[in-house]
C-alpha cells in the first residue's frame, strides 16, 4: 500500500525539476538577447572626432587668401576706366578678368565671387548716374570700397599674415562664421594691433572649405 505514494511523489519531483531547467534555460536565452539589443548596439557606434581638423583647414585657407590678396597674383579690385583722370566707370572685360582668377585660386564660394561682381556692377552704374562725386582715379575713390584700407583686411599696414589666428563664431558640417585675429603678439605691439578682427564666412564645397564672404567685401557698405 505504501509503493504507490511513494510513485506519486517520485514522478512529482520529476516534474517540479524539468520545469525549472525549462525556465532557466528560458531565462538564459533571453539574458544572452538582449546583448544584442538596438541599445545596446547603438553604444557601440564609434564616437565623432572633434572640429579640429577642420578649424585647421580653415585658418590655412584665410592665411593663402592674405598672401595672394597681397601678392603680384592678387586681381585689380578696381578696373577703373578714366577720362583726363576722372573715373567713367569700370572696364568689364578686366572685370570678367578679376572673376575668372578668383575662380582659378580655388579659394572662392561661387556667391564670394557673385558679390564681388555685383559690387563692382553697381559702382559702375552709379559712377555712369553720376551718384557720387567725381573720382580723379590718382586719389582715394569717392565711395568706400577699397577706399583708404586694403579690404582684403581692412588694413593699411600688416603684420605676419602667418600670424592670424581664427575664432570660431559658429561652425557646423558645411558653413561657419569666424573672425581672424593676428594671434598671440609680443608685449610690445601695440594694443590696437591685439584688438583688431575681422570677419569671414566659409562653406565646404565638394569637401573642401572656401570663402563665402569676407568683411571687407560686405556688398551694403562697399557700394555706399
Amino acid at each position: 500500500m505504501k509503493y504507490p505514494g511513494l510513485l506519486c511523489l517520485t514522478f512529482g519531483l520529476i516534474l517540479f525539476g524539468c520545469n525549472a531547467d525549462i525556465k532557466s534555460t528560458s531565462s538564459t536565452k533571453t539574458d544572452s538577447g538582449s546583448k544584442y539589443s538596438p541599445s545596446a548596439k547603438a553604444n557601440t557606434e564609434p564616437i565623432k572626432s572633434d572640429d579640429n581638423e577642420d578649424k585647421d583647414e580653415i585658418q590655412s585657407l584665410i592665411r593663402q587668401v592674405l598672401k595672394w590678396g597681397d601678392s603680384k597674383n592678387s586681381i585689380d579690385l578696381l578696373p577703373a576706366l578714366s577720362k583726363d583722370s576722372i573715373c567713367i566707370g569700370f572696364d568689364l572685360d578686366k572685370q570678367n578678368q578679376n572673376l575668372e582668377k578668383l575662380r582659378k585660386t580655388g579659394f572662392f564660394a561661387d556667391e564670394f565671387i557673385d558679390n564681388y561682381n555685383q559690387i563692382i556692377q553697381t559702382l559702375d552704374k552709379k559712377i555712369k548716374n553720376n551718384q557720387f562725386e567725381k573720382w580723379n582715379v590718382y586719389e582715394l575713390p569717392t565711395f568706400n570700397f577699397a577706399n583708404d584700407v586694403n579690404p582684403w583686411c581692412l588694413c593699411q599696414d600688416n603684420l605676419s599674415w602667418d600670424n592670424v589666428a581664427i575664432k570660431v563664431v559658429n561652425l557646423n558640417n558645411d558653413r561657419g562664421e569666424l573672425k581672424w585675429t593676428w594671434g598671440k603678439l609680443d608685449s610690445n605691439i601695440d594694443q590696437s594691433w591685439r584688438d583688431f578682427s575681422y570677419t569671414f564666412r566659409v562653406i565646404k564645397v565638394n569637401d573642401k572649405w572656401k570663402i563665402s564672404y569676407l568683411q571687407g567685401f560686405d556688398y551694403k557698405e562697399s557700394v555706399r
